[in-house]
């Protein structure tokens, strides 16, 4: 029998949050300083996933310039209630320090594919905001609290209070529902079954000792109640994890936790949940934050589980037991929905690999840092059939990268480039760029070198410590080169060559030629494409190995520098990002 395969959102998409209309589901999930911000997904059978959109897309709404990684956007929480969508969300803008700012928002839409609102301000307590409709009509948001004082007072604290929505603000008091010394919750969520208020909030951080508890009461003010499931089973302090991968480091999917619920049209539970595939590799004994700690490159992810509902009226994970299935039953609705399909395909959810770049708008699945990419960065009409971007500040800046990325989502991948671009000065580069965020990347980029002309080379950055992995190699003018890299579980090699090298290639393999692929570490590529650089451990690029971000994950994109203030552009004829052996 058919099942779903876990993940269902595959590389950087934490924090999930899901709702159904009518037969239709949603799932909105955290970008972090990427923009657009907050990412949308829509699918009939809770199976396949199509990216539909991103409601934070006008610097009005939001404006990320300055924060720093893995900062921005945390945690959306998309609801629905009589023909509107509502969405909460945080955006932070200092971490790391003793005193967060955590400004907390809201925008709607009658219309999940059209505009959404400007932001609505909300209180600032803490991250994780989330909002209940109840049955009355009144809304409420509830979040966890941050506390600067030393020492805190709770180990966790939420706190919830009443949104009025024709006046457009939080009314009323401001009320502890949780407050414990040894326990931490984060991503609250309400909601109401069968005359309970159910409160759903994970527990433990985000790494591999996050879960999810459940705990109930008879008034949405409280008290609540505590589900005890697996009492047997904890440790000191741990807490009652009715979902959590801390007892199994053996099984795929890590660091479960962070869930959302939804009913499907046939009575059926689902929750939603991140998690993460850990790439084999960790951090040495010494290191300065995380030390030993297992990598994670495709930062968390989103997986489903299918839940049911105790004799005793609490929500537990089907077929016993707290941990994370990698295969899960179908639903009803996916059943039906395949037999619809049977016969004309299939394609929601069909991932963007290569791009041509003759649309008239860049495609959904690319996201930059911070700032839109609007025509003072990049232009898909000054050359048709190419993308154009102009050279703003260096890959450290926080304020105006001309970048665009997609995500790493397998650990076996392959990305290629071709770009035309004659600098005149060191300070002028554009190429392939694998990061992690501003701190951490590896990049193959043309510049130009006062004693070489113009030139490739291979920078690598890891943790603000700079190194060239290869010498500057010439290249000539005039020809339009092609940067290739390869990916294979955390091993990457870097290629390059000329397209017109590479096009008698493809004419070759068409004749059925067969000397013109051959074998390297990660796979087969061109012959014609000369490998730069040594092959790299790439396991850096991970959650646990970055010193200051750890909540996205790897991407893989392409950009352009100018260093001296003037804009020197580089045209890129296609991009593609492709996963290997996955179906």
């Amino acid at each position: 029998m058919q099942k779903i395969q876990n993940p269902i959102l595959r590389g950087f998409h934490p924090d999930p949050s899901i709702i159904r209309v009518g037969e239709d589901y949603y799932i909105a999930t955290s970008t972090f300083e990427w923009w657009p911000g907050v990412r949308l997904h829509h699918s009939k059978d809770l199976v396949h996933w199509e990216l539909i959109g991103y409601p934070l897309n006008r610097i009005s709404q939001l404006d990320l310039r300055g924060v720093g990684p893995s900062q921005g956007i945390w945690a959306p929480c998309l609801t629905y209630d009589k023909g509107k969508f509502y969405l909460v969300y945080t955006v932070v803008k200092a971490f790391y320090c003793n005193m967060y700012d955590t400004e907390n928002y809201l925008v709607t839409t009658e219309d999940i594919y059209g505009s959404w609102s400007e932001p609505v301000a909300l209180n600032n307590f803490g991250f994780d905001p989330s909002l209940f409709h109840d049955e009355d009509g009144r809304k409420y948001m509830v979040s966890m609290v941050t506390d600067h004082r030393v020492p805190k007072k709770y180990a966790g604290r939420l706190v919830l209070q009443e949104f009025d929505e024709a006046q457009g603000k939080m009314v009323g008091q401001v009320k502890d529902i949780y407050c414990a010394d040894g326990i931490f919750l984060e991503g609250p969520h309400i909601f109401k079954h069968d005359g309970w208020y159910y409160l759903f909030s994970a527990d433990t951080g985000t790494g591999e000792g996050h879960g999810q508890t459940i705990q109930r009461a008879k008034d949405v003010w409280g008290p609540y109640e505590m589900y005890l499931p697996f009492d047997e089973k904890r440790q000191e302090g741990e807490a009652y994890s009715i979902l959590t991968s801390r007892h199994h480091k053996d099984i795929l999917l890590q660091k479960a936790g962070h869930c959302d619920l939804v009913e499907t049209q046939d009575g059926e539970w689902y929750a939603v949940h991140l998690c993460g595939r850990a790439c084999g590799e960790e951090n040495p004994a010494d290191a300065p934050r995380f030390a030993g700690a297992r990598r994670y490159m495709l930062g968390r992810e989103t997986a489903i589980q299918k839940m049911e509902w105790t004799k005793e009226g609490w929500l537990v994970l089907a077929g016993g037991g707290n941990t994370p299935r990698d295969m899960v039953e179908l639903p009803e609705c996916a059943k039906r929905q395949m037999e619809i399909m049977a016969g004309c395909g299939n394609t929601a959810g069909k991932p963007l690999t290569r791009d041509n770049f003759d649309a008239p708008k860049l495609h959904l699945d690319y996201q930059s840092l911070r700032i839109p990419m609007d025509e003072h960065y990049i232009s898909l009409a000054a050359r048709p059939g190419w993308l154009r971007m102009y050279g703003r500040s260096g890959l450290a800046s926080r304020f105006s990268q001309t970048l665009i990325a997609r995500r790493m989502t397998e650990y076996d991948m392959e990305a290629e480039t071709c770009l035309d671009f004659s600098p005149e000065v060191f300070k002028q580069m554009a190429g392939l760029i694998f990061l992690y965020d501003t701190e951490n990347y590896l990049y193959l980029h043309i510049s130009h070198d006062e004693d070489v002309g113009k030139c490739i080379t291979l920078l690598k950055a890891e943790n603000k410590k700079y190194e060239y992995l290869a010498d500057y190699i010439p290249l000539e003018e005039g020809r339009d080169v092609v940067l290739h890299l390869t990916i294979c579980k955390t091993e990457a090699q870097f290629f390059y060559g000329y397209r017109d090298e590479l096009k008698e290639a493809d004419k070759a393999r068409k004749a059925d030629v067969d000397d013109d692929l051959r074998e390297c570490c990660t796979g087969k590529v061109p012959a014609v494409l000369k490998e730069i650089g040594p092959r790299v451990n790439v396991s850096f690029l991970s959650d646990e190995a970055c010193n200051e971000g750890w909540f996205t994950g790897s991407m893989i994109g392409i950009c352009c520098q100018d260093l001296t203030g003037f804009g020197k552009y580089a045209d890129f004829d296609w991009f593609e990002v492709r996963a290997r052996n996955h179906s």
